[in-house]
């Protein structure tokens, strides 16, 4: 018996870790594909490359040959920081006030603030433009802000929420019994505790903003192009190696951030919850 409990351990471990491997080989290839694919010394997108080239990224980084990129980057930096500094303004307010509350009312409202996680995009997209168009108005920068602010601002919902659920309400109790007023304990013992939940959110809505494709798709116009939609039509018309090195910069940018981020906040411990 304890030798086929030991064989069947042992098979256990095989299957699982061989899974565990795959499934980072799924996650982690395509990312390491085009990393060393914005390196290739070729015209055209190839894999493997054919030689080590850095003319991408300075093509990349060239104002005039790549002046439309930094076009689209800028537009999506500004929807992506202006969406997610109201979605940590709007979700934070709305995780604070559902924290309190424990009725079934409440758990319908959290479940509807994170609808749009569950939501396919591109119908969200579609739904967005027609609302618009209905009451008369044309795709804007405006209207790329208000629509990622409601894709983006569940993440910051949930993670201050998450926070919010290892606050201990007798802090809040004690301060009151020493005369403190309702912002002073807010601003001094709320904020404090719940800032890493809020700031682990703003992150993951950030990236989640310059990633998204579905909104900007349908609510961008000639003037707002954004970078994910320029990407795109790079790889249909010419599959233009600068998308590669787009990418590779992204990626990089991405990775250090969320270490940073993972060092001053958990990141890692939030996602969890």
């Amino acid at each position: 018996m304890a030798h086929r409990s030991t064989v069947s351990d042992r098979s256990y471990s095989i299957v699982m870790g061989g899974l565990a491997a795959l499934g980072i080989l799924i996650l982690v290839g395509p990312v390491i594909i085009v990393l060393l694919t914005s390196f290739t010394s070729s015209r055209v997108l190839t894999f493997p490359p054919p030689g080590f080239s850095l003319e991408w990224y300075a093509a990349l980084f060239d104002p005039v040959k790549s002046g439309h990129i930094h076009s689209a980057l800028a537009n999506s930096l500004y929807v992506a920081a202006i969406a997610t500094a109201l979605a940590v303004l709007l979700a934070t307010a709305a995780a604070l006030a559902m924290a309190r509350s424990r009725g079934a009312s409440a758990r319908a409202l959290e479940a509807s603030f994170m609808s749009p996680l569950i939501l396919p995009g591109l119908s969200f997209g579609l739904a967005a433009l027609m609302f618009f168009s209905i009451l008369g108005f044309r795709p804007s920068i405006n209207h790329l802000i208000a629509g990622h602010l409601v894709v983006i601002a569940p993440f910051v919902f949930r993670t201050t929420l998450a926070s919010l659920s290892q606050f201990n309400p007798a802090l809040l109790e004690s301060s009151a019994s020493l005369g403190a007023g309702r912002f002073y304990a807010f601003r001094r013992i709320t904020l404090p505790i719940i800032t890493p939940g809020i700031v682990a959110g703003g992150f993951l809505a950030f990236v989640a903003s310059m990633d998204n494709v579905p909104v900007s798709l349908f609510l961008s116009n000639a003037r707002t192009n954004m970078l994910p939609i320029r990407m795109w039509g790079m790889m249909e018309t010419t599959l233009d190696v600068r998308v590669a090195a787009i990418s590779g910069v992204i990626i990089i940018a991405v990775l250090v951030l969320m270490i940073v981020m993972d060092r001053l906040t958990g990141l890692t411990r939030r996602m969890s919850m």
